[in-house]
């Protein structure tokens, strides 16, 4: 079979298909763009981030090839003092070497006093360099400084991960915990996922008679429900979470009113803020919403005549509703659980602002090596790993109750 213009009709049908995947593809194309630049390309220059350590070899090349022969025992050859001075000396014209230096002191804690001062006075030594840089600071006489450097001599290293897990290297190049005062994000994780979920059920447990309410009541009634649920959206998250400080703590309106009403003495006021109480109640308020809309999207799809149907073949209400209509808002508890859980472990505004120090979830600890340690690889490291352990809780959900069941609407 031919068109009408001789063309076969199989050609002519893949040239319109072709035609209009392409048509498609422009229409998306943006969007696509979109994506790429905004969420893909930020989540591969984090994972790079990560394990990069260009710092140390771009800064003192000399050393760093000095070094590659050295087998770790006893001190390094005197080359390798000679190549430190000069990467020193030429680091401290180009102002280089403090990358190296704050690099360092990532890994061990002095490193960047030791080699910026150094730098600062190695122009005034001459050779031989080994008793001019030991002359200048004893570290230099340490194997351990030397181990560290060559350790770290690479263009990518593995340090971050090892941290932001709470391990480090010894000197023999051994994976160890880091000392026990210093072990802090393995805590920081269990914390954040235990608080998320704690959130995620608390959401859950208020979020469900609402959505049931706005799903039965009379239009009229609902509307105005459905007002005071997204009233919060129109309030800044800043003015919702310092709210909290006023209402939660010690001479607030909550401890207020309970010691007028006398539950408890003016002595015996509770510490509801800067605390982990403080963060699960803020962030239950704020996230509430987030629960209750997918569950409703779903309820209102749930026909009525489904309870009366089981009332008629002699449920009771409680039965009808636990074993009938419960069920049938699986897909919406999914879709607000998943919604809610996600957004508690990356949330850190509201757990910087009334968490204290028990109440800081592990993105505080992000914000902070990204604002002020300027630790870039260690934050990137620790983001890392909370996405990868989202997508393995993602999988897991997946595989126990299914994406297919995850309805927003």
């Amino acid at each position: 079979m031919t068109t009408a213009d001789g063309t076969p009709l199989k050609v002519s049908l893949r040239r319109a298909m072709r035609r209009n995947k392409l048509i498609a593809f422009g229409l998306t194309a943006p969007l696509l763009l979109f994506i790429l630049i905004s969420f893909l390309m930020p989540i591969f220059d984090m994972a790079m981030r990560s394990v990069d350590n260009a710092a140390v070899p771009e800064a003192i090349p000399r050393t760093v090839q000095a070094l590659e022969a050295w087998d770790g025992e006893g001190m390094p050859p005197d080359a390798a003092f000679a190549a430190m001075a000069a990467d020193l000396k030429e680091g401290q014209k180009t102002r280089t070497i403090g990358q190296a230096a704050t690099r360092l002191n990532y890994q061990e804690s002095g490193m960047r006093s030791l080699i910026m001062k150094s730098a600062r006075r190695i122009g005034q030594y001459e050779a031989p360099w080994k008793a001019a840089l030991i002359d200048i600071d004893d570290d230099w006489e340490d194997p351990a400084v030397w181990k560290l450097i060559k350790r770290q001599s690479g263009a990518f290293t593995a340090a971050y991960y090892l941290n932001a897990l709470d391990y480090t290297y010894n000197e023999e190049g051994e994976v160890v915990e880091q000392p026990e005062y210093r072990q802090i994000y393995q805590m920081l994780f269990v914390r954040t996922l235990w608080m998320s979920a704690l959130i995620t059920g608390l959401c859950l447990l208020l979020g469900f008679p609402v959505s049931y309410l706005l799903a039965t009541l009379p239009a009229r009634h609902s509307n105005l429900l459905m007002i005071l649920v997204l009233l919060p959206f129109w309030t800044s998250l800043l003015v919702r979470t310092t709210s909290w400080i006023v209402m939660l703590q010690t001479e607030g309106v909550l401890n207020d009113i309970l010691v007028w009403i006398g539950l408890i003495s003016d002595d015996g006021r509770m510490q509801m803020i800067y605390n982990k109480i403080g963060t699960i109640v803020a962030m239950t308020q704020i996230l509430l919403p987030f629960m209750i809309l997918p569950l409703y999207s779903v309820m209102r799809g749930i026909s009525p005549s489904y309870m009366r149907a089981a009332r008629s073949l002699g449920a009771n209400p409680l039965v009808a509703f636990w074993r009938v209509y419960v069920p049938q808002t699986v897909p919406g508890m999914g879709a607000g659980g998943i919604l809610v859980f996600i957004l508690a472990i990356g949330y850190y505004i509201t757990p910087a602002l009334v968490g204290g120090q028990s109440g800081q979830l592990i993105s505080n600890y992000i914000a902070y090596h990204m604002q002020q340690s300027l630790n870039w690889g260690l934050a990137a490291a620790i983001g890392t790993i909370l996405l990868g352990g989202v997508l393995v809780l993602y999988l897991i959900y997946n595989r126990i109750v299914g994406i297919d069941n995850m309805k927003l609407g």
